[in-house]
């Protein structure tokens, strides 16, 4: 089986990339000339997913146009929250109905995708569909270019755990289906509270990458990630 839907995060509002986010929107900042947002569409795109959507708030009609002038057979639509930003879990909740009961991507553009990514997104699918639970893409700190990062989450068996020490960091890619959006009857959540909630049930998966983690939090990670000579 493969995973034909995927969402992308575009709607923060980039507060600690300023004043680089104050005149364009953090997911169409360029790393090797080419935007974040695409990276993350490419990823979806060399997988095999067909329909994506992307939310938008923060400088929305840049990334509106962004979307209508992208080149691909791939189907993109507009989650629109323009007037209201609901935050990863709503947000997620919102773009994601039109799938139905179809499991999908969520990946947040503020990792630095790119090929070298691919089999650990075949991976993740297969854990998916392997244990029918959704999952997280997960890294080790060491792994991380950023050393400051305290740790999100720990992995035993491909099963996620959040402790008091934590050695691991989420990707910010993971395979979810509404369901387990819909359990939450609210319109503005964090997806934390998703992943809480799975924890505590024993049904959250994880799977560990081995790539070095580059992720765009601050304009001083963004310089420092700018500069690098072999990113791809």
């Amino acid at each position: 089986m493969k995973i034909k839907h995927g969402m992308i995060l575009t709607a923060g509002l980039g507060k600690r990339m300023q004043p680089l986010t104050n005149q364009k929107p953090k997911s169409l900042l360029e790393i090797g000339g080419t935007t974040l947002l695409e990276r993350a569409i490419n990823l979806l795109i060399n997988h095999g997913v067909e329909e994506i959507v992307v939310n938008i708030h923060h400088l929305a009609n840049q990334i509106e146009k962004f979307i209508s002038d992208f080149k691909s057979d791939l189907k993109i639509k507009i989650s629109d929250e323009k007037d209201l930003l609901l935050d990863t879990g709503g947000g997620v909740k919102k773009g994601t109905k039109e799938f139905k009961n179809n499991p999908f991507f969520v990946i947040n553009p503020d990792t630095l995708w790119s090929n070298k990514y691919f089999e650990e997104v075949q991976s993740l699918e297969r854990e998916y569909f392997t244990n029918k639970r959704p999952c997280l893409l997960v890294v080790k700190k060491e792994l991380s270019l950023d050393n400051s990062f305290k740790g999100d989450f720990n992995l035993d068996n491909n099963l996620i755990s959040k402790d008091e020490q934590n050695k691991f960091i989420y990707t910010g890619l993971q395979i979810m289906k509404n369901d387990h959006l819909a359990f939450f009857n609210k319109n503005i959540f964090s997806m934390n509270e998703v992943w809480t909630k799975l924890i505590s049930e024993n049904n959250l998966g994880g799977l560990e990458s081995n790539q070095k983690f580059y992720h765009l939090n601050t304009i001083e990670m963004f310089e420092k990630i700018s500069s690098l000579t072999s990113i791809d």
